[in-house]
């Protein structure tokens, strides 16, 4: 669940569309729901660390050009620690920033083997 530091409004409101590669061979993967949809892209730990790190953290499937939910969208936005003198680094932005390029780093962000492509969009789901 996301954390609840939204006293001081909310920063950097970002929303992605997250798509399977078509790689002309595979079937894609059709989602029942966004659960099952998070579980097929995410590690564990990235799912932990957007939890952790997120005020607001909202999820959708969209429908690909066939109608089918293959892709899921998601937007999410900071808030603040609110603690006087926070270095920018230790606030919410940044402790997800950080942790984030650590799982990438270490190959731990999306599942092995899913190969994943992350479209910005402008159409925030709030």
């Amino acid at each position: 669940m996301p954390n609840s530091d939204n006293n001081f409004g909310t920063y950097n409101k970002q929303t992605k569309i997250i798509s399977q590669v078509d790689d002309g061979s595979t079937t894609w993967t059709i989602f029942a729901d966004v659960a099952a949809a998070k579980t097929f892209y995410f590690t564990d730990d990235a799912l932990t660390v957007m939890d952790e790190c997120c005020t607001i953290l909202e999820w959708a499937l969209v429908a690909d050009d066939n109608g089918d939910n293959t892709k899921l969208k998601t937007t999410f936005a900071f808030g603040t620690k609110g603690s006087a003198g926070i270095a920018e680094a230790d606030d919410w932005a940044g402790q997800y920033n950080s942790r984030k390029t650590a799982l990438i780093n270490s190959h731990q962000w999306v599942k092995i083997g899913k190969a994943a492509v992350f479209t910005a969009s402008s159409d925030h789901l709030v």
